[in-house]
Formats: structure tokens, sequence, C-alpha cells
């Protein structure tokens, strides 16, 4: 039995896009994973200072049904990867060899870029109001102008980023 490694990018494409429908019938919302982030940030936090939930932006993401919805989407994307890559019997070194030829960087130091390029990633994405799939999917389905210029924006600072690194 041959296991196909990857879906194609078409039928995935469709898949998600599909998943919108259900999404709005049920939560009433867009798929998104950034206030995952958020929610589960604040009730870390809560366990150290109970009044957080006091705080008006935290308290929305730590009484919404939608937003514990999300959470747990995004918990079962790592789980669904996880059995994926284990079905489909493909297999990666978890540390890109690339990144040691482009950097040097050892892999606690690749650690530390991966960290503090997620920070800014998130911090970047709650503070455009959604992230990648929140604007790229979800508000791209339904015509949204913020999400068609954020759309935009990040395939342009991609563009720039890579023309960058090509330099080094």
């Amino acid at each position: 039995m041959v296991k196909d490694k990857a879906w194609s990018p078409y039928a995935a494409g469709i898949v998600i896009g599909l998943l919108q429908i259900p999404a709005f019938l049920i939560i009433g919302s867009a798929l998104g994973a950034s206030s995952s982030y958020v929610s589960v940030s604040a009730y870390i936090a809560g366990l150290i200072d109970p009044a957080i939930k006091e705080i008006g932006y935290f308290e929305k993401y730590m009484t919404s049904l939608g937003y514990l919805w999300q959470t747990s989407m995004v918990v079962s994307v790592g789980i669904g990867a996880f059995i994926s890559s284990r079905l489909s019997a493909s297999r990666r070194p978890s540390y890109s060899p690339i990144w040691k030829t482009a950097t040097g960087a050892t892999l606690v130091q690749r650690l530390g870029m991966a960290f503090i390029g997620g920070f800014i990633l998130l911090f970047g994405a709650r503070w455009a109001g959604g992230c990648t799939l929140g604007h790229g999917i979800s508000g791209m389905g339904q015509l949204a102008v913020s999400s068609m210029v954020v759309v935009v924006s990040m395939f342009l600072g991609g563009m720039a980023a890579a023309n960058i690194m090509r330099r080094l």
C-alpha cells in the first residue's frame, strides 16, 4: 500500500474553505487561531492573579465559548498533524540543516530565534486583529477589506524577507 506524504494543496484548500460553513453555523464565528493564545495566557495569568478576569480584554477571552472552541481547534490541529505524519510515515529532522548553513545557529540558538519570531508574529497577529488563518482564509472568504490589506502586506513582507535572506 502506497501512502501519500502530503495532501494536494487544492484538496486541502477546498476542505479548509468548506470548514468555514460549520464554523459560522455552529459557533457564529470564522476560523482563527491567535485568540486561543490570549485565552490560554489569560487562564495561566489567572492562576497567579485571579483579578485578571476583571480586565475587559482578558475577560472576553476567558468567558466566551467561541474562544474556547478556537483553543480546542489549535490543540486539535497539533494532534491531527502528529497523527497524519505517523499515518503517512513521513519523518523529517526537527532541526532543518538550512538554518545551520544560513545562520550558523545551534539548536538552542534556533529555538531562541523561533521563540522570538513566534512572539513577534503573535504580537502582530493580535495587533492586526487576527492571524494569517483568520485574515487569509476567513477574512478573504468574507471579502473583508482589512483582510485584503493584511494578506497583501503578508505577501509583500514575505517577498522582502526572502530577498534579504537570499542576499545574505
